[in-house]
């Protein structure tokens, strides 16, 4: 369709909008920057440093007064600066109040006020400067920890270019509707969800966290939010802005910011309990030291860093999650994630990959397998479940001419059923498919136990056939289960609507401590139900029948990378990248975030019960007293900000390595291509000729010198330093380079062996040798390659299409030449 309307109009009428010129652009700037009240929402997160300058000022004018031998003047100078910050302590606690919130701010007027009372003017000055800098500490700090979570925002698309037949229009992005055909220039934001009808480079870096952009053929679908990293592309809306994916994000980030978490609240609390405490410990100081030393301890109790140190950790978290793809709704939700230690997960599209494809079809007798195919995919073209796809794609590739269903009927879990043809067609579950209770049942036990999916075909009552479908485990499957593991989860549980013995087998794999085949949505909701029992409880799932228990679970996380709306609706954390392991960061970052605001809460009040005892002592004067509560609060602060930052231990690869990892990530499906040929010449040997049979090893001998080896020595020589400078420590690759060195000897070796067949002539014995050679090499490169994908090269993000693995190299290393 891209390739139509360009044929009709021409290239796309929108220009690559130049970086800071242009009369629109200047024109939209303008236009943004003088919105009505956007003046008082600028000016806003600036004001706590303009109302900053008045007590310095006075402070400042004091001191120069003071020393001009004007002592009066100088002592009204920082009686006004005292004054200026004491009118802003009062400001704070009745709005305070008014929101239900009992300020604490009542200490430091009563502190000013004492100062005053007993002559401490400069300590009034102080204490006034202290405070509204505090402020100011405060409002940055919360802008800082928000920065992620408020770009997700602010970077919401607000216009979008649509196609009014030969004309191009700028319209609100409001008035987009599904099946509208737009322009998105080089540079602007997706303004909604749709299909794209023209090549496109889309960089969704601020969804998704993933530097790389990827490279989109037309009818691929495209997701709000992401940006034109390359030339003028043309869509089709699938969505209005509202149901877009970016929309719902921003509705996730608004619940996000105004949810108050309970070590917030609680932290709160306990804030009131230290105004107490500090007036119930004033008296002592009073009568040990007189109205001075009393209003010393007034200045150095403060509460901030209960009341700063655990909302500014909380929102950092949530915003280091948003730069990682995790969209977590709100702070009550990050801290009980971070308490969760039993996970529960859907298989289908959530431990695995989600893309199953046609592995066999299975027909019936008086059933032809193209048949089978038409019906089925005819059919399922009314569904949007991931095996629906799947069906659809594998018929219309087999050439299949598909029709279109009516009087569709969709049960989620089970199955669709619908007239085609003339004919009633039922897809799905064996108990869905009416009649598939004995013979279709034991077909799959015996012709493909290792499918991982069975979809089951009726048509018009009667068996027809079995659709089985290969949907394999995610590369950072077992890693991200482990990682959950050592951060302190208890027990996994694997579930899902396939096979009993299917689940079983993906449970096995990453050890899974139950694993329940067969499962409904009412049983899937059962089973949390029974979890919750036990421990706290998070549900992780991708699809529409994840919903209830998504909802249900303590913390449900919604594997969004493709859409899937219902699910997200329902979940408290939303993943807008397709990776398993986001999981695992998910929840370090809440146990960091949680952590970090605990130690900078603790820390801070101890420091402020040692400052008070020695303000108790006479030891700390009323003037440093407020320096020393300043320096606390701005250690706290600066302590809680460290959510936002890495965790020591987090590995993560720049831009460009991750783009190399990924190139090399995508030529292993080439390299597993090959080990299954490796495997099906070492059968050849025991079933076909001997000429035969020596012509495939030969064949695959060629491909393993010619791909496979270069492609080793490549990640040998390329590759394996990036990861070892990125994992760090003492040569932390040395086993895998180990398996490099295994493979090209039992290569060589076969080599060898394949060239003395030639000369002598095939023997019994010289087969059996080079059979074991075969199997040998074909478990050799399967482990290794496993071993690959799962802890190194699943660090990099989804491989894009584009430039081969070797440009890549060439790119960080221009002298390497690769294979």
């Amino acid at each position: 369709m891209g390739a139509h309307a360009g044929n009709r109009h021409g290239p796309s009428p929108v220009p690559a909008r130049p970086a800071a010129r242009g009369s629109r652009y200047l024109w939209e700037r303008w236009r943004a920057r003088h919105r009505p009240g956007q003046p008082m929402r600028d000016l806003a997160p600036r004001l706590p440093f303009v109302l900053a300058a008045g007590p310095l000022l006075g402070l400042a004018a004091g001191a120069t007064a003071y020393w001009a031998g004007y002592t009066t003047a100088g002592r009204w100078a920082w009686a006004a600066a005292g004054a200026w910050g004491a009118a802003q302590a009062l400001w704070a606690t009745v709005s305070g109040l008014r929101r239900g919130r009992y300020g604490v701010d009542v200490i430091a007027l009563a502190a000013l006020a004492g100062a005053v009372a007993v002559g401490e003017y400069l300590a009034s000055a102080v204490i006034g400067l202290m405070l509204v800098t505090g402020r100011a500490l405060e409002a940055w700090a919360t802008r800082r920890a928000r920065l992620d979570l408020r770009d997700l925002a602010q970077r919401a698309p607000q216009r979008a270019h649509r196609h009014r037949g030969a004309v191009l229009e700028t319209v609100d992005v409001q008035s987009v509707r599904p099946g509208d055909i737009l322009s998105v220039a080089a540079g602007e934001v997706v303004p909604v969800d749709g299909e794209l009808l023209s090549p496109a480079v889309v960089d969704e870096s601020a969804l998704t966290g993933e530097p790389v952009p990827s490279e989109l053929a037309p009818g691929s679908p495209v997701r709000s939010g992401g940006v034109n990293a390359g030339n003028p592309f043309e869509m089709r809306a699938s969505t209005s802005s509202e149901d877009s994916t970016y929309a719902g994000i921003v509705r996730m980030v608004s619940q996000a910011e105004a949810a108050q978490a309970p070590l917030v609240r609680l932290a709160d609390r306990y804030a009131l309990w230290f105004v107490a405490a500090t007036f119930a410990l004033a008296g002592p100081a009073w009568a040990l030291g007189g109205p001075s030393r009393a209003v010393a301890v007034l200045v150095v109790a403060t509460p901030c860093p209960l009341i700063l140190a655990a909302p500014v950790a909380i929102v950092a978290g949530l915003s280091r999650a948003a730069r990682r793809g995790v969209v977590i709704k709100g702070g009550p939700a990050l801290e009980r994630l971070a308490e969760c230690t039993t996970l529960v997960m859907d298989k289908t599209g959530t431990l695995t990959r989600g893309n199953p494809q046609l592995a066999r079809a299975v027909p019936e007798a008086g059933t032809t397998e193209e048949e089978l195919l038409t019906m089925a995919g005819s059919l399922e073209q009314a569904s949007a479940h991931v095996v629906a796809n799947a069906i659809v794609s594998a018929a219309l590739a087999r050439g299949c001419r598909l029709s279109m269903p009516y009087e569709v009927e969709e049960v989620v879990g089970q199955g669709v059923r619908g007239r085609v043809d003339g004919h009633t067609v039922a897809v799905g579950t064996a108990a869905w498919a009416s009649g598939h209770d004995g013979q279709a049942r034991s077909t799959v036990l015996g012709d493909g136990g290792d499918a991982a999916l069975a979809v089951f075909v009726a048509i018009d009552g009667s068996p027809a056939g079995v659709l089985l479908l290969d949907d394999p485990l995610r590369d950072e499957a077992g890693r991200t289960v482990r990682a959950l593991r050592r951060a302190g989860l208890k027990r996994v549980v694997l579930l899902s609507g396939d096979r009993p013995e299917v689940v079983a087998e993906a449970g096995a794999v990453v050890r899974a401590d139950r694993a329940v085949g067969g499962c409904s949505p009412a049983d899937k909701f059962q089973i949390v139900q029974q979890e919750q029992q036990l421990a706290p409880t998070v549900m992780v799932g991708d699809g529409i029948n994840d919903a209830p228990s998504l909802a249900q679970a303590d913390i449900g996380v919604a594997m969004a990378g493709r859409g899937a709306s219902a699910s997200s609706e329902a979940a408290d954390v939303v993943l807008t990248v397709d990776r398993l392991d986001r999981v695992g960061d998910a929840r370090a970052i809440a146990h960091r975030a949680r952590r970090v605001a605990a130690q900078s809460a603790a820390g801070g009040m101890a420091m402020s019960v040692l400052a008070m005892a020695a303000a108790t002592a006479g030891w700390l004067p009323a003037v440093w007293g407020a320096l020393l509560q300043e320096a606390i609060d701005v250690a706290v602060v600066l302590n809680a900000l460290r959510a936002l930052r890495p965790a020591p231990h987090e590995l993560r690869l720049p831009a460009g390595e991750m783009a190399l990892a990924s190139q090399f990530h995508q030529e292993h499906s080439q390299i597993k291509a090959i080990i299954d040929k490796l495997g099906a010449a070492g059968d050849a040997l025991g079933t076909l000729g001997p000429e035969e049979a020596l012509r495939q090893a030969g064949e695959v001998y060629k491909l393993l010198v010619e791909v496979v080896q270069p492609h080793e020595e490549a990640e040998q020589s390329v590759l394996y330093p990036v990861l070892d400078r990125a994992i760090g420590g003492t040569d932390p690759t040395g086993p895998m380079s180990t398996g490099h060195d295994e493979i090209a000897r039992q290569i060589r070796s076969l080599g060898r062996l394949l060239a003395a067949l030639q000369r002598s002539g095939p023997t019994p014995q010289g087969l059996e040798e080079a059979r074991r050679a075969l199997y040998g090499l074909h478990a050799v490169l399967r482990l290794h390659t496993t071993q690959e994908d799962e802890n190194y090269l699943s660090l990099a993000s989804v491989p894009p299409t584009g430039p081969t693995a070797q440009d890549a190299r060439r790119q960080l290393h221009p002298t390497s030449t690769g294979p």
